[in-house]
């Protein structure tokens, strides 16, 4: 199949716009055709004059020439700015619905391509290279357009007078232009490529090392402790200068080349002038000195142009890669799921292979699946608690359940339905979940907790936010539910935005919860203020069928699940104990290790406290 053009790939976004990007060309080339029309009108001007000189009053012609010549420059002007117009219109729909196609992918894509991409990148991808787009259409085309009509309209005017000094404005031209061909050919778009690619990786580090400057300054740690952000720094840094002198030489001589007409005018004007100097021959000298200087202005152009379209090139090569990327497959029969059970049928999933459900999602090369043959069985109304070291696979078994990515094997069932075979909307009303990292969105509190049920009364939103123990935080905020978090508004402590995001789960009221260690920022104060609200929200709600919502959750303070109805101890991507607390000490396993290592430490910290003692980290 023949690749699309970078054009013609644009024009799929544009709709009915894409007939104004064809006559933005239009009329960019009787702009550039009309801006020439004043240069025949100087050399008229120059021709009088010198008919009559040294009588200058008998050149009664000049005045009407040079108003003449100011009319269709301005001529000129109004119809570029009509093109520029059109090519504006359609560049900004263009880069709109690309922008909005991008969104609409991303969010139907599994969360592990979502990690994979980085959210850095991600952004630079969304909105630089859909402004790549923008400018190519709205600028770049249309002066494209215009740049390939001066030469043509130049060189009928180069050699319509003399074509010896025609011939000879020519020869720099084409010298600058095989200078410029080498500077802009396939080296110059692997280049390109190189370029964003750095820019890229440097954006994503960037991102990653301002979420840990809370880390940095606590340990007073510069730098140089995020060696993959400053080796990303020196990459671009290397890559930039090599860049540069490799391209110091051929610029040079394309700026010399371009630039040196006039002095290959001067020597054809004494070779022609050896046998005397005639007028005709003056006023053709004076006219190409003038007009030359648009020769370069216009393979400058036509120069960076090439540029550019490498980078528009590599703009949408970057779209098409999210594009690409497989979405969540979507059921088209609205099943509904029966009870509120979840059942794990084998499961295996790596994020270095496929996120998207299909055969070759695991790992290879010796690579350990984050989950790896997994079964386990969640009655209704049921709390299961996962416990395991960090990277056991926790987080990973929470999120499959949720849908953020579908299994490379097995399957998961709720209700004795697989989730792959649940619609979107229906599957989302049934699971709810508070994470360690609960966002939230830059508006008011009110706002924040309706998403979770965007039909909500402000009374149910109040509600919510009493069982989820928020009422201290509302009280002491300037306008209440109705203040506005982050940038231009309060900020909030971890533990106070994780109770608002359990406010949120309480007023969507799904029966399934999964909870990954919500308590993981709070204070103490904060952490029984969660653990009620966190209380309120495991219980069924009294109008429904089940008296229990089903409670999977991810907890490293064991003391918090010692009334789980089912523990499962994961170690490296496996289940490899299961009970609940009494049956799993009585085993001495990995549990009882567990156990006994955090009593320790917890009794450490009560005789710390007791002793009035200052513990450092």
């Amino acid at each position: 199949m023949k690749k699309q053009s970078n054009l013609s790939r644009l024009m799929t976004y544009a709709g009915g716009h894409r007939i104004l990007t064809y006559l933005s060309w239009i009329l960019s080339v009787m702009s550039a055709l009309l801006a020439l029309v004043p240069f025949w009108y100087i050399w008229r001007i120059i021709h009088d004059i010198l008919e009559v000189s040294p009588d200058f009053a008998q050149a009664g012609d000049v005045t009407r020439y040079g108003w003449s010549a100011v009319l269709f420059a301005v001529i000129s002007i109004v119809v570029y700015i009509a093109a520029l117009m059109c090519s504006h219109i359609s560049a900004f729909r263009v880069a709109a619905n690309i922008r909005k196609e991008l969104m609409r992918h991303i969010t139907a894509l599994p969360l592990g391509v979502t990690e994979k991409y980085g959210s850095g990148k991600l952004r630079r991808i969304v909105n630089n290279s859909s402004t790549a787009t923008e400018t190519y259409l709205a600028h770049r085309l249309p002066d494209k357009a215009g740049a390939i009509a001066t030469p043509i309209g130049l060189l009928f005017l180069l050699l319509a007078f003399d074509w010896r000094l025609g011939l000879l404005s020519l020869v720099p031209v084409c010298l600058g232009f095989l200078i410029m061909m080498k500077m802009t050919g396939k080296d110059m778009e692997q280049r390109m490529e190189q370029y964003q690619n750095a820019l890229s990786d440097m954006s994503n580090e960037a991102v990653e090392y301002v979420r840990g400057i809370p880390v940095v300054k606590t340990f007073g740690q510069t730098i140089f402790s995020f060696k993959r952000f400053k080796d990303a720094i020196d990459n671009y840094e290397k890559w930039v200068i090599a860049y540069t002198k490799g391209l110091r030489l051929p610029m040079m001589l394309y700026t010399t080349a371009i630039n040196g007409v006039f002095a290959f005018l001067i020597a054809g004007g004494l070779i022609f002038t050896r046998g005397g100097v005639t007028n005709e021959l003056l006023l053709n000298l004076i006219f190409y000195i003038v007009i030359t200087p648009v020769i370069g202005t216009t393979l400058t152009k036509i120069m960076f142009m090439s540029e550019d379209s490498m980078i528009v090139g590599d703009a949408i090569n970057r779209i098409d890669e999210v594009l690409n990327e497989k979405q969540l497959s979507e059921s088209k029969v609205n099943n509904v799921p029966n009870d509120n059970g979840v059942t794990l049928e084998h499961v295996s999933y790596s994020y270095k292979g496929s996120s998207t459900g299909q055969k070759g999602g695991l790992a290879h090369d010796g690579e350990k699946n984050a989950l790896n043959d997994v079964s386990l069985r969640v009655k209704p109304g049921q709390v299961v608690a996962l416990v395991g070291a960090s990277g056991g696979g926790k987080t990973t078994l929470a999120n499959i359940v949720a849908r953020f990515f579908d299994p490379g094997e097995g399957r998961i069932l709720i209700g004795n339905i697989d989730i792959r075979d649940i619609p979107k909307e229906t599957l989302m009303n049934k699971v709810s979940f508070v994470f360690q990292n609960s966002h939230l969105i830059k508006a008011s509190i009110l706002e924040n907790v309706r998403m979770a049920k965007p039909a909500a009364t402000r009374e149910e939103i109040v509600h919510a936010l009493e069982a989820a123990q928020c009422l201290d935080i509302i009280e002491k905020l300037p306008n209440g539910i109705d203040t506005v978090i982050g940038t231009k508004g309060v900020y909030l402590s971890g533990g106070e935005q994780q109770r608002i995001a359990i406010a949120r789960a309480i007023l969507k009221n799904a029966p399934i919860l999964i909870l990954d260690e919500a308590t993981a920022f709070a204070d103490p104060d904060n952490e029984v203020r969660v653990g009620q609200a966190l209380s309120a929200l495991s219980k069924g709600d009294p109008q429904s069928n089940c008296s229990r919502k089903t409670v999977i959750m991810i907890a490293h303070r064991l003391s918090s699940i010692t009334d789980a109805d089912c523990i499962y101890v994961l170690q490296d991507g496996e289940i490899v104990e299961s009970g609940t607390h009494s049956q799993l000490l009585e085993k001495n396993g990995t549990f009882t290790r567990m156990w006994k290592n955090y009593s320790e430490a917890a009794e450490w910290k009560i005789f710390n406290e007791n002793k009035g003692l200052e513990v450092k980290a």
